[in-house]
């Protein structure tokens, strides 16, 4: 039997991105507050994913062997340190989130049998890698508050009553939407990013936060008024909306996640083809074609 275990660790460290080939005002213009001397911290999370053979004990491997592999070649040494120095790897690319995932499993392949390395910088930017070369996966998270009303408009109230429920009473109510982007490309060798990271805030902001705030989805969203703005609908436009500016700042959309509410959320994986999948997570969880 074949298994994936997670193994947790932690570090806190701090980081500066600043390029000494660049300008003071060139690395502020691209930086922004993240070039700001001495640097600055985070509390890292850091999850390790290990695939492998269930053996006789009903173990893949004795995780007191594996906390102590983690402990000696990643967080001994980068707690409580300034990452741009502490690793030689991080002097020729920057220490970001992405490249700091990448390094960690490059450092752990060849004593573990790894799958994935996910390494939070904080609870809304993150970072995954599954080493393919420079290719990482990064995920920033937002949020809007708006109002919505399920129900078809040729449909009676009564027989929207019977698809929606609640959901479907004619003044609405509203969520606290917290939205997830994932973003998949190449790390840049000196920069350390996929994309720059103000960029990819400011086109979220303006593409989708800015527009959905504090709004009637139904009636102040063009496209939701022939379309109900389920969870799922809500995440499909989304998609439509950020995936050329995301392309156009280099990188490819992979995924959004919007959560409605903490029993109800779904995951919207948008193919590099255009195909679409859906992933619904509720009290159980559908996978299907969109």
């Amino acid at each position: 039997m074949k298994c994936v275990i997670n193994r947790r660790a932690q570090f806190s460290a701090s980081h500066r991105y600043w390029l000494p080939e660049l300008s003071a005002d060139e690395n502020v213009e691209q930086f922004e507050q993240c070039s700001a001397f001495p640097g600055h911290g985070h509390n890292y999370v850091l999850y390790i994913s290990l695939f492998g053979e269930l053996d006789d004990y009903g173990m893949v491997l004795n995780l007191s062997d594996v906390k102590q592999v983690i402990k000696r070649e990643i967080t001994s040494q980068l707690d409580y340190s300034y990452l741009n120095q502490v690793w030689a790897e991080f002097e020729e690319t920057l220490p970001t989130t992405e490249n700091i995932a990448r390094v960690i499993w490059n450092r752990l392949a060849p004593h573990l049998p790894l799958v994935k390395i996910q390494l939070f910088e904080h609870p809304e930017l993150w970072a995954e890698y599954l080493g393919n070369g420079m290719e990482a996966y990064l995920t920033i998270g937002t949020h809007f508050s708006a109002a919505h009303r399920l129900a078809l408009n040729e449909l009676s109230e009564d027989e929207n009553y019977q698809i929606y429920g609640k959901c479907a009473r004619p003044n609405g109510h509203g969520h606290n939407y917290h939205l997830e982007v994932t973003i998949k490309g190449e790390i840049d060798s000196r920069t350390g990013m996929i994309v720059n990271l103000v960029d990819l805030h400011k086109l979220v902001e303006d593409t989708v936060i800015e527009p959905f705030d504090h709004t009637f989805l139904n009636k102040d969203i063009p496209y939701f008024a022939q379309v109900v703005p389920t969870a799922e609908n809500i995440a499909i436009h989304i998609c439509q909306l950020i995936e050329t500016p995301i392309r156009k700042v280099g990188a490819e959309l992979h995924k959004v996640k919007l959560i409605e509410s903490p029993n109800n959320s779904c995951e919207i994986y948008w193919g590099e083809t255009g195909t679409k999948s859906l992933n619904m997570e509720s009290s159980g969880q559908l996978l299907a074609l969109v």
